[in-house]
């Protein structure tokens, strides 16, 4: 089993919530098909066996770090989780899983050529069923809301209910995809590397721009220091990505939870009424003065919705 940590720059971390959560992760053994993965993850709140525990699902090209300040608001209600998506994140990205084991001339870079929706959701199932034990209510935020919706479809037992926060799903893939061949893969990904343009991309996700902070954006890049993310995040945009849910939306059986904020800019606000039209029992709330991401620019408002739609 491949010995995981995170990257040295962590120690960097300032603020309270982000340096908690980072001492809060593990790794688990989670075992596909093929492989076994090393799963990053944090698990917090008490164990209830009558409630279903909550398992908080990250954006693209991110980590657990999104659930730094709405996980501790959530744990003081029910057992939660947050974990890092198969090839995102913190989690291994070397596995056999990934197309094979490498040999001693291979690099780290190199293993993750097949990413793609469906393996994600593989991974997923089984880190409900291995290390949860049991159903849960997902949480998705951006990208994280199309694999809920996925997962929720495909393997409904396993969902209980749905929060979809400012979730894909109707909106197309970033047009990143149509350079997503040698060289200009490469290029496009470091492009994406890049702190000014990263601090760019923060700032559109917020409405208060005063929450790009140093902290911050070093909890949003920490991922980008471990071994594969490069063509992991080039396999994953070749693939389409969630592209093709439109067909899946009506399909959600759950109650659903939607959570918007009012002013994003990333995804927009025309998608909210569409999921509240075309989800069967789908409840929509507006989240105020905020943008594509409420669980860090609007946690307390966020986690006290989350509160009523579980009661």
């Amino acid at each position: 089993m491949v010995l995981m940590r995170l990257p040295e720059a962590a120690s960097e971390l300032t603020e309270a919530t982000s340096i908690a959560i980072a001492q809060k992760i593990q790794w688990a053994e989670v075992s596909l098909e093929k492989s076994v993965v090393a799963t990053s993850y944090v698990v917090d709140g008490s164990e209830d066996a009558a409630v279903a525990p909550l398992l908080l699902l990250h954006g693209f090209d991110s980590s657990l770090f999104e659930f730094r300040r709405l996980l501790p608001l959530l744990a003081a209600h029910w057992r939660v989780y947050a974990v890092d998506l198969l090839g995102f994140g913190f989690c291994d990205r070397t596995s056999d899983y990934f197309g094979g084991a490498q040999s001693a001339s291979q690099s780290a870079s190199q293993s993750a050529s097949q990413l793609n929706p469906a393996m994600i959701r593989a991974h997923l199932a089984a880190f409900c069923e291995q290390v949860i034990g049991r159903s849960v209510v997902l949480v998705g935020a951006s990208m994280g809301g199309g694999v809920a919706i996925d997962l929720a479809v495909s393997h409904p037992a396993l969902v209980e209910r749905l929060v979809l926060i400012d979730a894909v799903g109707f909106a197309a893939g970033p047009a990143i995809d149509k350079v997503m061949f040698p060289p200009l893969d490469r290029w496009a990904t470091n492009f994406l590397r890049n702190p000014g343009v990263r601090r760019n991309i923060s700032r559109n996700a917020y409405y208060d721009k005063s929450f790009v902070t140093p902290d911050a954006e070093l909890c949003a890049s920490l991922h980008l220091l471990m071994p594969g993310w490069q063509a992991a995040l080039i396999a994953f945009t070749k693939s389409g990505g969630y592209n093709f849910l439109r067909q899946k939306i009506p399909q959600v059986s759950q109650s659903t939870l939607v959570l918007w904020g009012r002013q994003d800019k990333i995804l927009g606000t025309k998608d909210a009424a569409k999921f509240e039209k075309r989800v069967p029992g789908c409840q929509l709330v507006w989240v105020e003065d905020c943008g594509h991401v409420p669980h860090l620019e609007q946690a307390s408002v966020t986690a006290e919705h989350i509160v009523n739609f579980l009661g």
